[in-house]
C-alpha cells in the first residue's frame, strides 16, 4: 500500500515513519511518499528517515516529490499536515488578534479563523486534485483548523475524508486508565460518550462491563490527578461539568487567564516553533536525528505553556503519548485490514446533534472497519454544551463560506459570531489586519 503525506517536509513526519515501520503496526505500508514545496526540509526530513530506516526491518520504500500529482498516482491513504503561511504565519495569526486584545491561539477564536481564510482554499484544490488523481484514496486530514479543513473538503471529497485530531481519544484512554486496569479492559466491553468539533468537547460518560465509570472518577482526586484535563481547568470545575472537557477548552472556560499569560509570555507558542524550527531546519547538525529527538521533546514538553504556572511541568506520559500519528495508523489499519478499531473522529453530523446543519462536521465516537467510519449514537447534547458548539459552528460556517466565495462580509460576520471575540468593531479590524498582513487573505476577500 501506499501513503502520501501531503506537507512530507513537516517536522512530525518522520514520527509518522516510526508508526508505520514498526514492529509492531497494525498495517504495512510499501511505499512512502512525501510531498512539500520546500525542497530543503523535504532533504532534511528525508535524511532523519533515512537514519531511523538503518534500524527497523519493517521500513516502507520512502520517496520525495515536489510533484503533487507525482505524489498522489497510486496512493492508497493520503494524509494532510500542511502549514499555509508557515510558523511565521502563525506568529501573524497570534499577534493580531492580541494588539486587539482578543485571544491570541493558533486554532481557537480569531487566528483561527484567519488559519482558515487561508488554508481551506489550498485544501478544497488539493481535493480536487485527490478526486482527479487517485479518487479511491481515503484522506486523513490534520490540516488545521481540522473541523473546518474537513468540512470544506467533504464537499469534494464526501465520505473519503475524516478529520483526525489525538486529544479527545488521548483524553478518553487516560480517564479509563485512572480507575481501572486499562490493560485488562476488553475493546468490546468499553462505550463512551464524547462529542464536539475539533478542539472543542466532552467526555460525558466511560462505560467499561455496562458501568459508568464517570461518577467514580470525578469523587477521587487521585484518579483525577492523572488526567492532564482535569489539572489545566481544576477538579472542582470538572466535577461542576459532570463531565471532562478537551484540553482546548481551556481557551473558552479561562480566556481571560490564557490571553492575559500568552501577552505576559517572552514569545507567544508561533514565536518559540518559529525559532526552533527555523534554527532546526537551517542548521540540524552532523547528526540530525540526534537534533531532532532533542527538539521534539522540547517541543512537547513546552505544549499549552500558557495553561500551566511557571513552576508546573508537563508530565512525561502526557508528553510521550501516542500522538496523532498514532491515531493516523489505526485508522488507516481498520479500513485497510477490516480490524473493528473504535477511535473519535471528525465526520459529518447526520443529525448526531440536531441543532447542527446535517453536513456540519463534529468530532464523536465512531467504529471504524473495511466498510468506512460508523460514528457511534450520543445522548443528547444541551444547555452550555450546546450552545457553545452551536456558536463556534456558525462561525466556522461564516468562515467557510467567506473562504469559498471570497466575501469579506461573510468573513466579518464570522469574526463576530465567535464567542472569543467580543466586539463587532474588533472583528471588523481583525479581518482588514489579517488582510493587510496576509497577501493571500487582501487578494480572496473582496
Amino acid at each position: 500500500m501506499k501513503l502520501t503525506i501531503i506537507g512530507g517536509g513537516g517536522f512530525r513526519v518522520p514520527q509518522v515513519f516510526e508508526a508505520v515501520s514498526a514492529d509492531n503496526a497494525p498495517v504495512r505500508i510499501d511505499e512512502l511518499a512525501l510531498f512539500d514545496v520546500s525542497e530543503s526540509r523535504l532533504s532534511t526530513i528525508k535524511t532523519i528517515i533515512d537514519r531511523l530506516a538503518a534500524d527497523t526491518k519493517f521500513a516502507p520504500r520512502v520517496t520525495v516529490t515536489q510533484d503533487l500529482r507525482k505524489a498522489l498516482a497510486g496512493a492508497d491513504f493520503v494524509f494532510s499536515a500542511v502549514r499555509i503561511g508557515g510558523t511565521a504565519g502563525r506568529i501573524i495569526d497570534e499577534r493580531t488578534a492580541l494588539d486587539l486584545g482578543v485571544l491570541g491561539q493558533e486554532t481557537v477564536g480569531p487566528g483561527g479563523l484567519a488559519y482558515a481564510l487561508r488554508t481551506i482554499p489550498f485544501m478544497v484544490s488539493l481535493a480536487e486534485t485527490i478526486r482527479d488523481v487517485a479518487p479511491d484514496a481515503w484522506v486523513i486530514n490534520f490540516t488545521n483548523p481540522a473541523g473546518m479543513v474537513t468540512e470544506a473538503m467533504r464537499a469534494v471529497l464526501g465520505d473519503r475524508v475524516v478529520g483526525i485530531c489525538d486529544t479527545p481519544i488521548g483524553l478518553m484512554r487516560r480517564a479509563v486508565a485512572a480507575v481501572t486496569d486499562s490493560t485488562q479492559t476488553p475493546a468490546a466491553d468499553l462505550r463512551f460518550d464524547y462529542v464536539g468539533l475539533n478542539h472543542l468537547g466532552w467526555l460525558r460518560s466511560v462505560t467499561v462491563g455496562g458501568e459508568d465509570l464517570m461518577p467514580r472518577l470525578l469523587s477521587s482526586d487521585d484518579a483525577l490527578g492523572d488526567i492532564e484535563e482535569a489539572r489545566l481547568m481544576g477538579f472542582d470545575w470538572v466535577r461542576s461539568l459532570g463531565a471532562l472537557p478537551n484540553e482546548y477548552l481551556y481557551y473558552y472556560y479561562f480566556t481571560r487567564e490564557a490571553t492575559d499569560r500568552i501577552r505576559s509570555a517572552p514569545t507567544t507558542r508561533g514565536e518559540f516553533l518559529d525559532q526552533q524550527q527555523g534554527d532546526f531546519f537551517a542548521k540540524p547538525g552532523s547528526d540530525p536525528l540526534a537534533s531532532w529527538l532533542r527538539t521534539r521533546h522540547e517541543r512537547e514538553s513546552s505544549y499549552m505553556a500558557e495553561s500551566r504556572s511557571e513552576e508546573e511541568e508537563r508530565q512525561e506520559s502526557d508528553v510521550d503519548g501516542g500522538g496523532y500519528q498514532t491515531v493516523a495508523l489505526d485508522l488507516m489499519a481498520a479500513l485497510a485490514t477490516g480490524r473493528s478499531s473504535t477511535m473519535i473522529l471528525n465526520v459529518r453530523n447526520n443529525g448526531l446533534v440536531p441543532a447542527l446543519p446535517e453536513d456540519a462536521v463534529v468530532e464523536v465516537g465512531c467504529t471504524v472497519d473495511a466498510d468506512g467510519v460508523h460514528p457511534w449514537p450520543i445522548a443528547p447534547v444541551n444547555g452550555e454544551m450546546l450552545g457553545l458548539m452551536t456558536q463556534v459552528k456558525a462561525a466556522e460556517r461564516l468562515v467557510i463560506s467567506a473562504a469559498l466565495e471570497g466575501s469579506k462580509e461573510l468573513a466579518w460576520r464570522a469574526f463576530a459570531a465567535h464567542p472569543l471575540v467580543d466586539s463587532v468593531t474588533v472583528a471588523r479590524s481583525l479581518v482588514d489586519t489579517y488582510s493587510q498582513k496576509f497577501e493571500s487573505i487582501g487578494r480572496l476577500l473582496r
